[in-house]
């Protein structure tokens, strides 16, 4: 939806939520859900759609005339493609994805090629001087790129290797495409520090600086960052002093306890209610902080989970989990969200920052607990595009 969190800022909700790897699943499913979201919440104008596609999909729409005709598809239906989701590689609606999401890494051709197609495909579907975005991959899992020699380095060339890619599109379609590494715990990058000293370290420095700059950016998570326990409005000043932008803002929420080990009864409803979260596709990397403000870091929410019974958390801890819930809840029975966050980061948000994309992100809405779940999904969906608007006007 074009304009509704500013000028020249377009605003969807991503469809990585539905399953389906092929073009003719996505279609199916914008046909099924998408339309009806249009419907409740905009329907007298086009609404913006990030779309997602596996790799063999999109090599198998990668040629102009099938691209013309998804784009001619989409716009009889009023539906306004505007970025890409290309983080998942595979099919994000396997039985188990885990730590799959997470491959290929940036070191592989194969997340490059896959990221080229990507773009090739937006541009197609942008009209001319349109920009669009594409969120990927923030380098890779920490520790599978820790056991790969000179990962970072052919991470490194690929990303900019795609600059130039991406720069050549503009200069042949007229079409600005972005890519946007997407900062996840337990990823390479995961904090804004540390996405500050890649791009230092790895990608500036060199008389292409001013294209790196344009055509790699950041998408800024809220709900990774609050997992963190990074400040909204300080990470977001971090990359503005740094000179590096943010391509598209993924507005969601995560899951956050009070484990206070102080008060054994709230203790046991907090962890009751957790391990009801605990399901078999998604990782749910949870970081809890101490009251002295040490952090820890766990792969999955089992995985804390059996940490907190091995030992009482201090009085206190506060603990964040990686599970996207529906971001117009604030509470969830003894569990809390950080959906304040969003707020928090659409008011850091400067006019001089130009960041266009905004995206609702909440792709777990088949894995919550069942008592959580949404009837009818369309209706979800429309719900925290609404609760969206709720926010900006309030602002």
């Amino acid at each position: 939806m074009p304009d509704q969190l500013g000028p020249g800022t377009t605003l969807g909700y991503c469809t990585n939520v539905h399953a389906g790897a092929s073009l003719t699943q996505m279609q199916a499913n914008l046909e099924r859900f998408a339309l009806p979201v249009k419907a409740i919440v905009s329907p007298d104008a086009p609404m913006g759609v990030g779309l997602w596609l596996s790799a063999a999909a999109a090599q198998q729409l990668a040629q102009p005339d099938q691209v013309k005709a998804l784009a001619d598809w989409l716009g009889a239906r009023g539906l306004q493609p505007f970025t890409f989701n290309g983080f998942p590689f595979g099919d994000f609606h396997e039985p188990v994805v885990k730590h799959r999401v997470y491959a290929p890494d940036w070191s592989d051709p194969r997340r490059l090629r896959y990221t080229r197609d990507l773009a090739r495909i937006l541009a197609g579907l942008l009209p001319e001087g349109a920009e669009g975005s594409i969120s990927t991959l923030p380098v890779g899992w920490r520790a599978a790129l820790a056991r790969q020699p000179g990962a970072l380095v052919a991470a490194a060339a690929n990303l900019r290797d795609l600059v130039h890619h991406l720069a050549r599109l503009e200069l042949d379609t007229g079409r600005l495409i972005h890519v946007d590494l997407e900062p996840e715990p337990g990823c390479y990058l995961d904090t804004g520090a540390g996405v500050v000293s890649f791009f230092r370290e790895h990608l500036l420095g060199t008389a292409d600086d001013l294209s790196t700059l344009a055509y790699l950016r950041v998408c800024h998570d809220v709900c990774h960052a609050a997992v963190m326990f990074e400040s909204q409005e300080e990470v977001l000043a971090l990359y503005r002093a740094a000179g590096i932008r943010v391509g598209k803002v993924q507005l969601s929420s995560a899951l956050a306890a009070d484990l206070d080990g102080a008060d054994p009864a709230h203790r046991r409803a907090v962890l009751t209610q957790l391990r009801s979260f605990v399901e078999d596709r998604y990782l749910h990397q949870t970081v809890c902080r101490g009251p002295d403000g040490h952090c820890v870091f766990h792969e999955d929410l089992d995985a804390a989970l059996a940490a907190a019974d091995a030992r009482a958390p201090a009085p206190g801890t506060q603990c964040r989990v990686h599970f996207h819930v529906p971001i117009f809840l604030d509470r969830i029975d003894a569990l809390g969200t950080t959906s304040g966050d969003i707020g928090r980061c659409l008011r850091a948000i400067k006019a001089d920052d130009q960041v266009h994309h905004f995206e609702v992100e909440t792709y777990a809405w088949t894995v919550l607990p069942p008592s959580w779940q949404q009837a009818d999904l369309a209706e979800g969906i429309a719900r925290e595009l609404q609760w969206v608007r709720q926010q900006v006007q309030a602002r």
